[in-house]
């Protein structure tokens, strides 16, 4: 019990976590999602339901976790933002061996994306259909 409500309280900090990323452009948005959709899958279907059929973010959960991959410009996006910002924190930073320390993370989080598969446009837009809010009928009173 301490078990689910600790993974549905993580859950919920991440999905703030990836709101605050969606206005913040050095802090990513996706990870902190996902994170939160693994947390709901093992705590709550209830609001893993509600992740998975959110307007925002239900298409990036589902092609994730049904395996279709990640779109191209959002990978291509990731991506740039990861490297501007290592290398401004390490320009910020000015020690050399931090430097080292974020391009060897850099290079390691720049292979997994690669090796990740692609999400074509065609595929994105079928699975953008298929991911809606189910219109809830609320019985009437009598």
């Amino acid at each position: 019990m301490v078990k689910k409500y600790a993974l549905m309280s993580f859950g919920w900090f991440s999905i703030v976590l990836g709101v605050v990323g969606i206005f913040l452009p050095i802090m990513p948005t996706t990870p902190f999602i996902l994170l939160a959709a693994w947390c709901f899958a093992r705590s709550s279907p209830r609001f893993h339901f509600w992740l998975r059929n959110h307007k925002y973010f239900g298409l990036m959960v589902t092609s994730w976790e049904d395996g279709h991959g990640i779109p191209l410009r959002v990978r291509n996006r990731v991506l740039f933002l990861l490297w501007f910002s290592l290398c401004f924190s390490t320009y910020l930073i000015d020690r050399w061996w931090v430097g080292v320390i974020f391009f060897i993370g850099g290079v390691c989080v720049t292979i997994y994306l690669w090796r990740q598969p692609i999400l074509d446009t065609e595929q994105e837009k079928l699975l953008a259909r298929q991911v809606s809010v189910p219109v809830r009928k609320d019985s009437e009173s009598g």
